[in-house]
């Protein structure tokens, strides 16, 4: 599973308006929404989950980055935002530093596998150096699309 398989174009939000949590996930469940990855009578309910599962445990897991994520039974397919703050956002990480990169992600609750693998692929892009310092440089939409595109052709080493 690539990148590209699940992160919504529509969803990638270069320069996040929130400056919290909270904020930031409802920012970025409200692009998943319009981008039509998920249905809007669902809303609060998707934000209520994910901020539910972030007082369990953090999904800041540090050097910049979080990934909060949900699975529920009305999402019918693996669905991505991804949000970039040039000034950081407090995530109570697991390294207490600032967010500047978030990957939110929605999945289907009968295809846990899917899950698995999607989760997989954003950790095992995240653990490379290169590709969080040129998600955290990635000021426009484009830029983002581009380093996925490099990521889902192992154009992007450690």
């Amino acid at each position: 599973m690539k990148l590209q398989d699940f992160v919504v174009e529509k969803a990638i939000v270069a320069q996040l308006k929130g400056v919290d949590r909270d904020t930031v996930i409802r920012e970025l469940v409200d692009a998943l929404i319009e981008a039509g990855a998920a249905p809007r009578a669902i809303k609060d309910e998707l934000i209520k989950l994910i901020l539910d599962r972030e007082k369990h445990g953090s999904t800041g897991f540090g050097k910049g980055v979080a990934v909060p994520h949900v699975k529920h039974d009305k999402i019918k397919g693996m669905a991505a935002a991804i949000g970039c703050s040039a000034a950081g956002v407090d995530f109570n990480a697991l390294d207490k530093a600032p967010v500047y990169s978030v990957f939110l992600l929605l999945s289907p609750k009968n295809k846990p596998d899917d899950h698995l693998h999607a989760m997989e692929n954003i950790f095992s892009n995240l653990q490379k150096d290169t590709f969080r310092r040129f998600l955290r440089q990635a000021a426009t939409v484009e830029a983002v699309l581009d380093l996925i595109q490099d990521a889902d052709s192992q154009q992007i080493q450690g």
